[in-house]
């Protein structure tokens, strides 16, 4: 199968921390791609902002670098690789200070779309956004892209919103969230409400619950300042996991248009119920077979947590009474992303007791290996009466579209959604501050009563509490693999 690839109209696009990690992993890789299939035209023109010193073509330099890193050797050797560095300028610039404004000023034009991607601290997109004004830069029609933390917790979102607000309107703001980038993502949008098949069976009368798992084999080795400041409330659960729990509960929007959709998502987030303490598993890695969480960010007192279970209810009426359980951690058995949810059992069984029916789940798997399965109950193959047997009806993207087709990052996707002026995959700025309001007062919670995260080995599946989160009610995680 064959993707249409729909160029984007020419642009200018600023990449302020433009020799950061994410830029090199994420950014110019994600870009590179895009313009060998076609998608930036020509003419179009990538700006690298950051303080480090560059000679003329120092920058084009470090993009080849960063391409030979992170994209294919099939990729890198493709003929239009000098037609991308071509579109590369540089300017070093003071995100605080006066130097670089002029200079950058001069490389924009008035014929193009302007993005300005702030791939640094959120401390400077303030001062970001005022020199863009003030020197001219920005125009009503600019866009800007924001990176999470979007705060760290409801006051400073409220302020990091009201600061922004003070230079661009909520429509010229982009906050990313790459996990709305994913492909399987965005397949789940179109399992809902693009099938009569899912929708009518979609609510608490026939799924028993939901699971939502990401779970990470890595550490935190590198970012353990930042992290340790976070932990995995704030990380994962405030931002990704509420996003993926918003997709799978929200109610058909009118349209897909970026209102309609942020819509019902902020309709669910106002909808959780408040979770108490037996609700809510925290851990933190030890350092059996590895090296300690508290070696790692070098704070042996440290209480920060990095796994998080949780079981949440939705109070309306297409979801009262089905649980929703969520986890993410690092250090555990697998790197897994992925939704599960459960269908009820039969009212009653033609085949008597002992057959023993097993559950109906869809599985959407974000990664790796993108793709959905369906368990669903079938008779077992031979003679000697009515045996059943539950078999995955399987979709990987990878056999359905192809083994070469390939599946875009998710920086890729919403770059280029910020080109268009397309916000649907991206966050608004009340539902940022309405996630803060739920999740602030499980974090004073713990922070009042002291809690400590319980330790849990690496390589494992979490702490044996978030175990027992299931087995109270009956129920069983999914196995992390």
């Amino acid at each position: 199968m064959v993707s249409r690839v729909i160029p984007v109209d020419r642009f200018d696009l600023v990449i302020f921390g433009a020799t950061g990690d994410l830029a090199r992993r994420k950014i110019l890789p994600g870009l590179y791609r895009r313009w060998l299939d076609g998608q930036i035209p020509a003419g179009s023109k990538i700006i690298g902002a950051a303080r480090s010193d560059f000679a003329p073509d120092g920058f084009a330099g470090f993009v080849r670098e960063a391409l030979a890193e992170f994209v294919t050797e099939a990729e890198l050797r493709d003929d239009r690789l000098p037609g991308f560095l071509d579109m590369l300028a540089y300017v070093r610039i003071e995100a605080a200070g006066a130097d670089g404004w002029p200079e950058l000023a001069a490389l924009i034009r008035d014929d193009t779309v302007r993005a300005f991607y702030f791939s640094v601290g959120p401390s400077l997109f303030g001062d970001l956004a005022e020199r863009l004004h003030h020197h001219g830069i920005a125009t009503p029609e600019s866009r800007i892209v924001i990176e999470k933390p979007f705060g760290h917790d409801l006051a400073s979102a409220h302020a990091l919103n009201a600061t922004l607000a003070a230079f661009f309107d909520e429509g010229q703001i982009y906050r990313i969230d790459h996990y709305l980038g994913k492909e399987t993502v965005q397949n789940l949008m179109a399992v809902r409400f693009a099938n009569i098949l899912f929708e009518p069976l979609w609510n608490a009368q026939f799924i028993d619950h939901v699971q939502i798992t990401v779970a990470e084999t890595v550490g935190v080795s590198g970012r353990g300042g930042y992290y340790d400041r976070s932990g995995a409330m704030r990380d994962m659960v405030q931002n990704h996991l509420m996003q993926l729990l918003c997709l799978i509960a929200m109610e058909p929007p009118h349209r897909f248009e970026p209102d309609a959709m942020r819509d019902e998502k902020l309709k669910v987030i106002r909808a959780l119920d408040p979770v108490g303490p037996g609700d809510v598993v925290r851990g933190q890695y030890g350092g059996n077979g590895g090296q300690a969480y508290t070696d790692e960010v070098e704070n042996p007192d440290s209480r920060t947590e990095t796994f998080v279970a949780m079981k949440l209810h939705i109070s309306n009426w297409r979801w009262k009474g089905t649980p929703f359980f969520v986890r993410t951690g690092k250090r555990l058995r697998a790197r897994a992303s992925e939704i599960a949810i459960f269908f009820k059992e039969p009212p009653h069984s033609i085949f008597g007791e002992a057959e023993r029916w097993k559950e109906n789940v869809l599985v959407i798997r974000l990664q790796p290996d993108e793709g959905m399965d369906l368990r669903v109950m079938i008779k077992e193959p031979g003679p000697g009466g009515m045996r059943l047997k539950d078999v995955a009806l399987d979709m990987s993207f990878a056999e359905a579209l192809g083994a070469d087709a390939p599946i875009p990052d998710a920086y890729e996707r919403l770059i280029m959604d910020v080109i268009r002026g397309n916000q649907t995959l991206f966050m608004r700025g009340d539902e940022v501050e309405a996630a803060w309001a739920w999740i602030d007062p499980v974090i004073e919670g713990w922070e009042k009563r002291a809690d400590v995260p319980q330790p849990y080995d690496p390589g494992g599946s979490g702490p044996e509490d978030a175990l027992m989160l299931m087995h109270r009610d009956g129920r069983r995680w999914r196995e992390i693999k």
